[in-house]
C-alpha cells in the first residue's frame, strides 16, 4: 500500500492519475473528504501523529519551511515499518554552500536519512506552474516583472515530477537514490514570457525588477517573514548569475519519454491566462 500526501496539489493530483493508470494500490492522505479525488482516502494531516499501519511506501510533499511535518511522518513511518519514503526536495540542495532556499529541504533530507528508512529524493527545478504568479501584472498591464535578467533555468512540468514519482513508487531499485529533475529547455524569463505570449496571442512586456525589496513584493505582495525574504533575494541572485541553466536527462531515463516543453504546458493552460 502506498500513501500519498499533497494529493490535491499540482504534483499530487497528477500522481493520483498516474497511479490509477498503473493500477497501483494506494490511498491519499486528506484533511477532509474530497469526493472529486479519484482515490481511496485516509483522513488526517501532517500536523500531528499519523497512523501508517499497513503502508509500505510514502510519497512525502511537505508545505512550508519547517521540520515538524517531516518529523511526524518519519516517526509514524518507523513505527509502522514503512519500507520507502519518496520525498520531493529541491535542486537548491545542490549548492555549495547550500543556499537558504535549499537549507529547509537539506535538513529534511538529513532527517529522513538519519531515520534509517530507505529513501528516494526527487529534486526538481522550478515548476512551469510558477508562471501563474505572473497573472496579476499580466491582467493589470500586460507585463511580467523580471528579477533574474540574463539568468537561465529549465522549469519542469509538475506532471513530469508526478510521472517520475509514480515510477520510483511502483518499481524496485530506486531506494537510496537522488534524482535531479529538470525540463528539457533552459530559458531566460523573457524567453518564457515570449513563449506564453505566442500561446495566448498577446504581446507581453518584460520589466526588470530594480531592487531586492521589489523582488520580494513580487512573490509575496502582503509581505514575507525576514528569513524567507532574505532567502528569496539570495535565490534570485543565484538564478541571475546562472546564465547556462541546469539540465538533466533524469525524466527521460526514468519515464522513458521526453519531458514536456514549456510551450506545451502553455498550450494546455490557455484558459488560465485569458
Amino acid at each position: 500500500m502506498l500513501l500519498i500526501t499533497g494529493a490535491t496539489g499540482h504534483i499530487g493530483r497528477r500522481l493520483v492519475d498516474e497511479l490509477n493508470t498503473r493500477g497501483a494500490d494506494f490511498r491519499a492522505l486528506v484533511r477532509s473528504a474530497r469526493p472529486e479525488l479519484p482515490a481511496e482516502q485516509q483522513l488526517g494531516d501532517l500536523d500531528g501523529p499519523l497512523d501508517l499501519r499497513g503502508v509500505d511506501k510514502v510519497f512525502l510533499l511537505v508545505p512550508g519551511t519547517g521540520l515538524d511535518h517531516t518529523v511526524n511522518v518519519v516517526a509514524a513511518a518507523r513505527e509502522a515499518g514503512v519500507r520507502q519514503l519518496v520525498y520531493v526536495s529541491s535542486y537548491a540542495v545542490l549548492g555549495e554552500p547550500v543556499p537558504a532556499m535549499g537549507r529547509w529541504h537539506h535538513e529534511r533530507e538529513q532527517l529522513i536519512r538519519n531515520s534509517g528508512i530507505p529513501a528516494t529524493f526527487l529534486r526538481p527545478t522550478g515548476f512551469m506552474t510558477n508562471a501563474v504568479d505572473w497573472l496579476p501584472t499580466i491582467r493589470a498591464g500586460g507585463y511580467v516583472l523580471d528579477p533574474i535578467g540574463p539568468g537561465r533555468s529549465a522549469p519542469i512540468d509538475p506532471a513530469d515530477i508526478a510521472a517520475v514519482a509514480a515510477t520510483v513508487l511502483t518499481a524496485d531499485g530506486h531506494e537510496k537514490q537522488e534524482y535531479t529533475l529538470t525540463g528539457p529547455e533552459a530559458f531566460t524569463l523573457a524567453e518564457q514570457v515570449a513563449i506564453l505570449g505566442d500561446a495566448i496571442g498577446r504581446r507581453l512586456d518584460v520589466r526588470p525588477i530594480e531592487t531586492p525589496e521589489e523582488a520580494v513584493r513580487f512573490r509575496y505582495p502582503d509581505g514575507a517573514p525576514p528569513d524567507l525574504a532574505a532567502a528569496i533575494v539570495e535565490g534570485l541572485q543565484l538564478m541571475r548569475a546562472d546564465t547556462v541553466g541546469l539540465r538533466t536527462d533524469a525524466v527521460r531515463r526514468l519515464t522513458r519519454r521526453e519531458p514536456r516543453t514549456f510551450a506545451a504546458w502553455c498550450g494546455d493552460n490557455l484558459q488560465l491566462f485569458k
